[in-house]
C-alpha cells in the first residue's frame, strides 16, 4: 500500500510539470505568432473584431466568426514564413518556429501534424481567409482536447501586453 503512494505522487508531479511546460510553450508560441499582429492590423485595416478574436482565441466558448480574423491569421503566417507558395502550412518552417519558441521536437511535430490534419479537413474552402479561420478553430479545439491550450490569464497578462 505505502509503495504505491510514492509512485502516485511521482506521476502526479510528472503530469503537473508536463502541463506547466506545455502551457508555457504554447504561451511562447502564441506570443511569437502575435508579434506581427500589429503590422497586419495596419496593413489590412483590420477591425476591432479581429483584436477581440485574438484576445479571446484560446477561450473554447468564444465563437470565431469574422472572416477578417482568418485574413489576419493568413497575414501573420505569411510574415512569419509559415506558409508555402500554395498557402498551406510549410511543415519545416512551422516545426522550426515551434522549436524556436520552446517546443520539444516531438511537441513541435505534433503541433504541425494537428494543423496539417485541420488543413485537410477544410481544404475544400476556396476563400483563404475563411479556410484559415476554420483551420484555427479546428486547431484550438484539438489543443483543448489535448489539454495543450494555454491558460487565458497567462495569455492576457503576458502576451497581449507585448502587442
Amino acid at each position: 500500500m505505502f509503495k504505491v503512494v510514492p509512485i502516485v505522487v511521482f506521476l502526479f508531479i510528472s503530469i503537473s510539470i508536463n502541463e506547466i511546460t506545455t502551457n508555457e510553450t504554447m504561451k511562447n508560441i502564441t506570443s511569437g505568432f502575435l508579434k506581427v499582429l500589429d503590422d497586419c492590423k495596419h496593413e489590412l485595416n483590420l477591425s476591432e473584431n479581429v483584436l477581440a478574436d485574438m484576445y479571446h482565441f484560446w477561450k473554447a466558448d468564444h465563437a470565431l466568426l469574422h472572416r477578417d480574423t482568418g485574413c489576419a491569421i493568413v497575414c501573420m503566417s505569411k510574415k512569419l514564413n509559415l506558409l508555402d507558395t500554395s498557402g498551406k502550412l510549410h511543415h519545416g518552417n512551422a516545426q522550426e518556429f515551434a522549436v524556436n519558441h520552446g517546443a520539444a521536437s516531438d511537441m513541435a511535430s505534433k503541433l504541425v501534424s494537428v494543423v496539417h490534419e485541420c488543413e485537410q479537413k477544410h481544404d475544400a474552402e476556396e476563400d483563404p481567409c475563411l479556410r484559415a479561420l476554420e483551420i484555427a478553430k479546428c486547431f484550438r479545439e484539438v489543443m483543448h482536447e489535448m489539454n495543450w491550450a494555454p491558460r487565458m490569464d497567462i495569455i492576457i497578462s503576458e502576451v497581449l501586453t507585448e502587442i
